[in-house]
């Protein structure tokens, strides 16, 4: 595969970047779909085998991508501050900020399971690492894996102390309904419901998402130093490996986390744990063999290089999208629509998505959100 350099941006990197959203988008419409079932329930959707597939392929399999190329995209832009003469801690704590400010207006506006608070702050941690060789990044990204793996385990043989105390809690029908309720009622009811979970939610992202987000960015920090993916399309040899490495352990460690999920007691957390791992590997491998097809498809590559030229854009329209199809924003068809048919919708904003990143990119260089995360990341 020949490596594809445009304007100081390799194609290839985006590419996995907007293939990414897409993963994105399929884990998150679920919870905006049937709000009251997500939040009541185990799964982002009714329970059924859409639910079992995207439990099994999508979640937490996607963020991962993300996190790694954030880590990844920083040393590209510390290479950018050294070469412009600029100070690589001013850039990023302005970026930051500006991040953690799209973020807290996208989590209580539209969507409340953002991540761009965690990215933000994370970018910081990543800022006082900055100085670590690639094999010191590496290790400490595994040992933060390792101990969240060792934390599940622990976990899980705690609850067999007490079973009980594992088991998850009742649905409450009647809280879900209010939930469903709110989300379709009105703009004003919306923002209501927006308001009351998203603290909690964001705390429990946090919580559970940032050590594995932390570790991800670790490794896309030591990648990024090494040029990892700006030569790695001309080693299939190695891609091949890491794609039998990933398929043969992270598919069945999908299958058997969206068994365990909801079940409750040792067995979802042995599932969690299991999943920390073989989620990485799955991840790895989704990547491995986007690069392969796209070594073969050069016009897939740059399909997808468009909405990953403006990621961050496309990230906030895709929940701005999903808000006007199924709360009270828009059409409020939320709990109306079947699983399949919620595949259906997210298969259509994304193709628009798309549509709409390369129609935009032939008269501008950045996306709107990128364009005032630019603005304040240089000052000018």
């Amino acid at each position: 595969m020949t490596q594809t350099i445009l304007a100081g941006r390799v194609q290839e990197i985006d590419a996995v970047r907007g293939f990414a959203l897409a993963g994105i988008l399929v884990a998150n419409i679920g919870f905006l779909a049937d709000p009251g079932y997500a939040l009541s329930g185990a799964m982002p959707i009714p329970d059924g085998p859409v639910a079992l597939a995207i439990t099994a392929f999508v979640l937490t399999k996607f963020y991962i991508i993300f996190s790694f190329l954030f880590g990844y995209s920083f040393t590209l832009q510390m290479r950018a501050a050294e070469r412009a003469g600029a100070s690589v801690r001013a850039r990023t704590l302005r970026r930051c900020l500006a991040l953690f400010v799209i973020g807290l207006a996208h989590g209580l506006l539209l969507w409340i399971g953002d991540i761009l608070t965690l990215y933000a702050a994370l970018g910081l941690v990543l800022l006082a690492l900055r100085g670590l060789r690639p094999r010191t990044a590496v290790i400490a990204g595994s040992s933060i894996i390792g101990a969240l793996t060792l934390f599940w385990l622990a976990l899980a043989w705690l609850s067999t102390l007490d079973p009980a105390a594992g088991q998850p809690a009742a649905a409450d029908p009647a809280a879900a309904a209010r939930v469903l309720a709110l989300a379709t009622g009105g703009p004003l009811d919306f923002l209501t419901i927006q308001a009351e979970l998203y603290p909690p939610l964001v705390a429990t992202i946090w919580l559970f998402q940032g050590p594995t987000a932390l570790a991800m960015f670790l490794f896309g920090l030591a990648a990024g130093k090494s040029r990892l993916l700006e030569g790695l399309g001309q080693r299939p040899r190695l891609l091949a490996r890491v794609q039998w490495a990933g398929f043969g352990v992270g598919l069945p460690g999908g299958v058997l986390y969206a068994w365990t999920s909801g079940r409750g007691g040792a067995v979802e957390l042995v599932g969690g744990a299991v999943n920390t791992l073989t989620s990485i590997l799955l991840a790895a491998a989704y990547v491995a063999t986007l690069l392969r097809l796209i070594g073969r498809f050069p016009a897939a590559g740059r399909v997808l290089a468009a909405p990953g030229r403006v990621a961050a854009s496309n990230y906030v329209g895709q929940s701005l999208l999903i808000a006007l199809v199924f709360t009270g924003y828009g059409l409020a068809l939320a709990g109306r629509l079947s699983p399949v048919a919620v595949m259906g919708v997210a298969l259509v904003i994304y193709t628009v998505l798309v549509w709409a990143s390369g129609r935009w990119l032939r008269t501008h260089r950045h996306g709107p959100v990128e364009y005032v995360l630019r603005r304040i990341t240089h000052w000018r």
